[in-house]
């Protein structure tokens, strides 16, 4: 049976959809607004004025070879953390669904990480590897491993990629359990039955049934990676050393921020903006499609 909600008169409905309106409108549209305007337009040094200069900030923004670095070290990154991140909680999913002593108390802990600020997960990280105070830094030190984040641009994203997958794990695992829970289990029991066994029956039955879950997932995923992992970021190296962490959102930050070029950084911004968007459109189009045939 469909059941609906009905109202009497058009002014509740308007009422109880105004407060998400209003947010909406202030925390989203206005701002990418006035970012878009910047970005078609120059202001000098004092902020005392400002020329309308189309899409000059934009043809400056692409010619610059280290703006296009950051595009293709952002997209390594957010696949990285995608990839890692779901790969992850989809295991410790898998083994928190069986029936083990404990079980709900290993899904709680789990799950806490979530409620940890990036920038708290970037300070855990720095107790765990930071090769002076860390306790596996300067254990890896001290057996002849050349560790240190704060020179080596590639053990700098690999420790940025690790905090920042860990900081989402417990977001994945609990949508993953979810999804792992609502299969049938005469489903499995009949798979058990027909001779397929652990990583079979897990390949062909479970983890098909899962991609609604996984679609979903990959989004939000790829969403966080681009945007959400800033403060991860900058309290872990600032984007260094040099420019080997500087994804486009601290790019972003650095340029309008710290360099106050304001029509760089908001060109940049509606780049990362239209990007994103453009990224979970294609995945919802095709992917979406291939999840529901």
């Amino acid at each position: 049976m469909d059941r609906r909600t009905v109202f009497n008169g058009r002014l509740l409905p308007a009422i109880l959809l105004l407060p998400q309106l209003l947010l909406t409108l202030f925390f989203f549209y206005w701002p990418a607004g006035d970012a878009v305007w910047s970005s078609l337009i120059s202001e000098d040094a004092f902020g005392q004025g400002w020329v309308f200069v189309g899409l000059d900030n934009f043809s400056e923004l692409f010619a610059d070879p280290l703006y296009l670095q950051s595009i293709v070290r952002t997209v390594f990154f957010c696949l990285a953390v995608s990839v890692l991140a779901m790969s992850i909680a989809l295991g410790l999913a898998v083994f928190a669904d069986r029936s083990i002593a404990g079980r709900g108390i290993y899904r709680t802990l789990l799950i806490w990480p979530y409620a940890i600020a990036p920038a708290m997960s970037a300070v855990l990280f720095l107790f765990v590897l930071n090769p002076r105070i860390g306790l596996l830094g300067r254990w890896l030190n001290h057996h002849g491993i050349a560790w240190d984040y704060t020179l080596n641009g590639t053990q700098a994203m690999l420790m940025v990629i690790a905090a920042s997958a860990w900081k989402q794990v417990s977001y994945n695992f609990i949508f993953f359990l979810a999804g792992l829970q609502s299969i049938p289990r005469a489903v499995t029991e009949a798979a058990r039955m027909d001779g397929a066994k652990g990583w079979h029956r897990f390949r062909t039955i479970s983890f098909p049934l899962l991609a609604p879950t996984t679609f979903f997932l990959l989004v939000v995923n790829v969403v966080y990676a681009a945007f959400d992992t800033f403060g991860t970021i900058y309290a872990l190296t600032q984007g260094g050393p040099g420019k080997d962490t500087e994804t486009l959102v601290i790019k972003v930050f650095r340029d309008g921020v710290i360099n106050q070029d304001i029509g760089s950084s908001s060109a940049q911004s509606v780049v990362l903006m239209a990007g994103v968007i453009a990224i979970t459109a294609i995945q919802f189009r095709f992917m979406g499609r291939k999840t529901v045939s």
